[in-house]
């Protein structure tokens, strides 16, 4: 029986578009059908407040057994002694830290959004830049690298309490070491914050922010490939039981305990051999994409990449992001427009284009198949250049050639 057939018709739609086209958008990723079955069991029925063991509510048992898994799983995922499996979203697992290691007008020093940072880190409209006094360190306006010793000099001067690494749109690896020695300077606490590469850490392909940072959060559905939502980690016991009280009661209130569920599975197939070698192809498919891209004169910030992230500097071929993007999600392929270290735009022009790697590598993306789609966005990104907007022509040849890779690998949501 039909129930609502504008949703449902809306649904079969988007489904349609996710078949047919290759989404190269940076948070993106497809759960496994098991991790599918988890969030949309009969456990979404059921309301949770407080950590297990220690429920506001009856009924709780099978609850506490499930949210035990996740936690354990995550854990040994990463190596560390407390996990939190229980915040909505990165951003709210960020807001729990924050919560839990600073009073309001605290110092904090993390990296600008137009260098890589997140919204989440200190952004002036954000309730991380409205409560707090945050101070911005950058990168290097040639290597498009962290400079450490600017960071140093930034950090003795604002004395920060918090400094946070990590962001949205860093393409290299951090070196939570070095962060890690400047924070001990300044008697300040590290946050890592490593939602867009957490599955190369899970996966043994990403140094571990462990033992530096004192507290790690993550998304849960970029490239480890559970459901939305986030993970709070640390190594510290006493450190564990503030985060718990700044997530609940502090800022969230009850847990959505389909997607803990989710979660537990997700851990557990990231705790597997296959996800070591999915994280590898993930790794080696952005590199692969890099090559394509730089050969055919495209600038690649920083001039490759060490996590699932591509960033294009669009600027030195006479581009901007909007209209780039525009013409890319025309021809079947979705990425987003991003601010590139000293870009001129706003963001909502930008000169630059963020990739990710992530859910090609799911679909079964590899070499081959990798440099197929990045020289059809070579192709789509030259037709912008020569007629300063979206060519229709070129659009047209590219989305036949994507809806035939998109075949080739499809998803694995239908039956």
């Amino acid at each position: 029986m039909e129930v609502d057939g504008d949703l449902m018709r809306a649904v079969v739609a988007e489904e349609d578009r996710q078949h047919s086209q290759i989404e190269l958008l940076a948070p993106k990723n497809y759960a496994s059908r098991a991790t599918r079955e988890a969030f949309a069991s009969i456990v979404s029925f059921t309301t949770i407040e407080g950590y297990p063991g220690r429920r506001f509510h009856a009924g709780m048992v099978n609850l506490d057994a499930i949210e035990r898994l996740a936690i354990d799983r995550a854990k040994q995922l990463f190596g560390c002694s407390y996990a939190n499996v229980q915040p909505h979203s990165g951003t709210q697992a960020n807001q729990a830290v924050f919560y839990a290691l600073l009073e309001s007008g605290d110092n904090v020093l993390s990296m600008s959004l137009r260098d890589g940072g997140h919204l989440s880190h200190g952004l002036r409209s954000n309730f991380s830049g409205k409560w707090f006094n945050v101070a911005n360190y950058g990168v290097d306006k040639n290597s498009g690298l962290i400079d450490y010793d600017a960071v140093r000099e930034i950090a003795r001067k604002h004395r920060p309490k918090l400094m946070v690494v990590g962001g949205s749109s860093y393409p290299r690896r951090i070196d939570f070491e070095r962060f890690k020695q400047i924070a001990d300077e300044c008697g300040s606490y590290l946050l890592a914050d490593i939602s867009h590469f957490s599955g190369l850490v899970a996966g043994g392909v990403h140094e571990s922010p462990f033992p530096h940072a004192h507290v790690v959060t993550s998304t849960t559905n970029k490239n480890l490939r559970g459901p939305r939502g986030g993970i709070i980690l640390c190594d510290d016991e006493g450190l564990g039981k503030k985060l718990d009280s700044a997530l609940f009661p502090g800022i969230q209130g009850g847990p959505l305990p389909e997607y803990i569920s989710a979660k537990a599975v997700a851990f557990k197939e990231a705790l597997s051999v296959e996800f070591k070698e999915y994280a590898q192809a993930v790794l080696r498919n952005a590199r692969t994409f890099c090559s394509v891209l730089s050969s055919a004169g495209y600038d690649i910030v920083t001039g490759g990449t060490d996590t699932p992230l591509v960033m294009v500097d669009l600027r030195s071929v006479g581009l901007t992001g909007d209209v780039a993007a525009e013409s890319l999600e025309a021809a079947g392929i979705p990425c987003n427009k991003n601010l590139v270290p000293g870009d001129p735009e706003g963001p909502r022009t930008t000169s630059g284009l963020r990739f990710g790697l992530s859910a090609v590598t799911t679909r079964g993306f590899r070499d081959e198949a990798t440099r197929d789609i990045a020289e059809i966005v070579v192709d789509v990104l030259d037709g912008v250049r020569k007629a300063g907007a979206g060519d229709a022509q070129v659009e047209k040849s590219a989305k036949d050639r994507v809806e035939l890779l998109a075949r080739r690998y499809p998803i694995y949501l239908r039956a």
